[in-house]
């Protein structure tokens, strides 16, 4: 939208705040923070790419630029106070529903969800790094009006039920388990300079740091899923240009490292992975451990 559009906007914004005054809410020290949580609640067609791209301006801007990528078949608005209705008369129904969803707080029943909502991608990931960065909930967690309390939380199914449900509650940040500092995650320079190891681990799916490596119990690993807690090694042998003898000894060399790198890993409470080149040294991993069955993976990025 416009600037002219933005400021009428913001005049909608100031008819549709309540009267009433509201308990105080907590200090929020971390906006984008606050603005992904909030954001996470919402179903959006591009995966969440424009609200992480927007993050940082305040909620109702996020909300401007952004609600064109709502998924508008699984949600609708409705306005029980009807000071939107009022604010934008004659105005489309989108004008109502932009005025809702960018008020300061969110009329419990105002948003509905009518269908399942599982965070988008791009929001969690934005999350994940977030949380790697040292951010806790409570530096950024916003209070969403809701009728559902946070004991109810823990005994809900962790499958979302659609259908007519009120606005949801902001999904709780991820909660590390007490462990010792060595296995948080931290960011650091790829080792050496080979061109070819480092794009391959950089390609890794949903790698959290590209263009990084991860250092986890002492150990520099090539890609971390954060989502999914697997940690990786990259082995970018050309494996089937290597003589008979070479194929036969290579992977006699290669498994001590990997069992000692997966035991790390699992140590720290992840999982592991290695990435290779060719099917080949795949299968001649494998045979020279069968354990390392399922962690072996042929890239097809690489």
């Amino acid at each position: 939208m416009g600037l002219r559009a933005y400021a009428a906007l913001l005049l909608l914004l100031s008819a549709c705040a309540a009267p009433t005054p509201r308990p105080k809410a907590p200090v929020i020290r971390n906006p984008r923070l606050a603005n992904l949580q909030r954001a996470a609640a919402l179903p959006w067609k591009d995966e969440g790419r424009c609200v992480v791209q927007e993050a940082s301006h305040p909620w109702p801007v996020l909300v401007d630029r952004c609600f064109h990528s709502l998924d508008h078949e699984k949600v609708r608005f409705r306005d029980p106070t009807g000071r939107c209705a009022v604010a934008s008369a004659g105005a489309a129904a989108v004008g109502i529903g932009v005025c809702i969803l960018a008020a300061p707080e969110i009329v419990v029943g105002a948003v509905i969800l009518t269908g399942a909502v599982v965070i988008a991608v791009a929001i969690q990931e934005a999350l994940d790094a977030h949380e790697l960065s040292g951010v806790r909930p409570e530096d950024g967690r916003p209070v969403l009006p809701t009728e559902t309390s946070a004991a109810a939380l823990s005994k809900r199914s962790p499958k979302p039920k659609p259908s007519g449900q009120n606005w949801p509650p902001v999904p709780p940040a991820p909660v590390e388990r007490e462990r010792s500092p060595k296995c948080t995650p931290q960011r650091v320079p790829h080792l050496g300079g080979d061109e070819l190891h480092n794009t391959c681990a950089d390609r890794v799916p949903q790698n959290s740091f590209p263009g990084w490596d991860v250092l986890v119990n002492g150990k520099h690993f090539d890609a971390l899923q954060l989502r999914a807690r697997v940690l990786w090694e990259v082995k970018t042998d050309n494996f089937d240009t290597y003589s008979i003898y070479l194929q036969r000894t290579v992977p006699e060399q290669q498994v001590p490292e990997l069992r000692r790198e997966r035991d790390l890993a699992r140590a720290c409470g992840f999982d592991f992975r290695v990435g290779v080149r060719s099917a080949a040294h795949k299968a001649a991993l494998e045979l020279a451990d069968p354990d390392l069955d399922g962690v072996i993976i042929v890239m097809d990025w690489c």
